[in-house]
């Protein structure tokens, strides 16, 4: 399998936790749609990072398609549960931190636009979004070990991965002091190698 994605997207890193997760090797292939001479749109339509090419060449897209089929790959250490309402409620927390994720690059690529052409309000509607998908993680997750209760899930993995998105592109948000039970959480991932060893750069 071949990886085609960047060190900076958050997406392309969740996939990377995943395939480090479940022991599964793969070729890592450093290429972004925003540059001019990139090959992702010949391989994804939709022009977007990350993509998963499969060993017969079938391009897989959407990081949550993605890290589904690769925990169906190997029956070894996994994320999500059968089809139940557990599995709906891990499912929820991806989504959740995909839509941080997705408000953070939003602000981030309207901050890059001309001055003259960045709207204020709209970067201040992201954030809001950011703001208020943190107190909802924070709430959920309580004083719970892991989002799911005692067992690390995919939902754990996906929350990391935005936690650690916005400790790189948005270090004026605070989240660690505001939210303490998440800092834990994710202190607590930053231990696993799948973490420490994807930390986005760059």
């Amino acid at each position: 399998m071949k990886l085609i994605g960047s060190h900076t997207s958050p997406y392309t890193r969740k996939v990377r936790i995943v395939l480090a997760e479940k022991k599964i090797d793969y070729e890592f292939v450093i290429d972004s749609p925003w540059l001019a001479d990139s090959s992702v749109p010949d391989i994804n339509p939709l022009g977007k990072i990350p993509v998963l090419v499969l060993d017969d060449d079938t391009p897989l897209f959407d990081s949550r398609v993605i890290v589904e089929y690769i925990d169906n790959v190997t029956p070894n250490n996994k994320l999500f549960p059968a089809p139940n309402r557990e599995r709906i409620e891990v499912k929820r927390w991806e989504a959740l931190a995909d839509g941080l994720c997705d408000a953070a690059v939003a602000a981030l690529l309207e901050g890059k636009r001309p001055a003259k052409e960045q709207s204020a309000s709209w970067i201040e509607r992201q954030r809001d979004k950011v703001a208020r998908s943190l107190e909802f993680m924070s709430k959920e997750l309580a004083d719970k070990t892991f989002c799911m209760g005692t067992h690390i899930s995919m939902a754990d993995l996906a929350v990391g991965t935005a936690l650690g998105y916005l400790s790189f592109r948005f270090p004026d948000i605070e989240w660690h002091a505001a939210h303490p039970n998440l800092a834990k959480l994710y202190d607590k991932l930053m231990q696993r190698p799948a973490f420490a060893e994807t930390i986005p750069h760059d």
